[in-house]
């Protein structure tokens, strides 16, 4: 079995056929062609840290893919990165493992960034005004770098907690070539911008109805877990499209949970992103309207970006 490290997989992996492969899994997976086991979950509340186990095997692949991520969100304190993982990638016709992919989660990051550029390409307005990103960490670095080749636009609003942290931002995405604008209030995020994205582990609603723009779509990759939530239910049924990885998925944790529990969205309403993509389902009609996308990380990313890595990797 083959070890491959993060900066190998980083100076390897083919962002463009990576995005392409992350496309092609939601269209595999909302066409029944994924193997997709539950998903496990740890809390760690005492650490104020999660981990979550994934894993699929896509039909005609000959990889599947088990991936461990955690998030332990105190660890910057301890000059550690809040993210960390691997991925095993083993063979489809023997079950031998083929490689070990000591990532530190940043496969993980990376997938979820790319399928939030697929979810802009397909529902972001025509015209983006601003960005907005709801965070200051890794996810909201990566989210904000790969939305650049869907949108001309190089305006940011970026909201966080601590100003170092949203001074370290605004130095990041300087150096991307963006205007940048730093905010405490997620209100005066969500009144400035028309792509939104929110990137935090949130136990409560950041981001509420009353301050979302018409035309707006938003972007919650956050909430990937029961009792995360970065959205109010009111905004996530107020939506006049509202899109979700996984309709089983979402049901169970992230924002729409939330919404449907309460009463306020019928589940009815959820369209799955493979769908959409496939041409199955209708996305935005116009620029005023309101779409949002509940992004909880399907385990089909994690087998198609890790096959993707093997593959570079192993021809590099």
């Amino acid at each position: 079995m083959k070890v491959f490290t993060r900066p190998q997989i980083a100076a390897s992996i083919n962002l463009e056929l990576a995005a392409r492969a992350v496309r092609d899994g939601f269209i595999a997976y909302s066409r029944g062609q994924v193997k997709v086991p539950p998903v496990q979950h740890f809390a760690f509340a005492q650490a104020n840290g999660d981990c979550c186990v994934k894993s699929a095997w896509m039909e005609g692949s000959d990889t599947f893919t088990v991936k461990v991520s955690t998030g332990f969100y105190s660890n910057a304190a301890q000059g550690l990165s809040s993210n960390g993982g691997l991925m095993l990638v083993l063979c489809a016709k023997t079950g031998q493992p083929l490689a070990l992919l000591q990532d530190e989660g940043w496969l993980t990051s990376l997938r979820t960034a790319l399928a939030g550029q697929v979810v802009a390409r397909a529902l972001a307005p025509s015209r983006v005004e601003a960005i907005g990103i709801i965070g200051t960490g890794e996810q909201a670095r990566l989210q904000l770098e790969h939305l650049m080749p869907v949108t001309a636009c190089r305006q940011v609003a970026v909201w966080g907690r601590n100003l170092d942290a949203l001074e370290a931002y605004r130095g990041f995405a300087q150096g991307l070539g963006f205007s940048v604008t730093t905010s405490r209030s997620v209100e005066e995020i969500a009144r400035a911008a028309n792509l939104i994205v929110t990137t935090t582990p949130s136990r409560e609603a950041l981001l509420k109805r009353e301050w979302v723009r018409p035309g707006t779509h938003i972007t919650a990759v956050g909430a990937d877990a029961r009792g995360k939530q970065e959205l109010e239910p009111e905004l996530v049924a107020a939506a006049d499209v509202v899109v979700v990885d996984s309709v089983a998925q979402c049901g169970e944790f992230g924002e729409v949970a939330h919404a449907v529990e309460s009463g306020l969205l019928a589940a009815e309403r959820l369209v799955e992103l493979g769908n959409l993509l496939g041409g199955q389902a209708v996305g935005r009609l116009a620029d005023e309207q309101i779409t949002l996308a509940d992004l909880t990380g399907v385990a089909v990313q994690d087998a198609q970006i890790a096959h993707c890595a093997l593959r570079a990797c192993a021809a590099g």
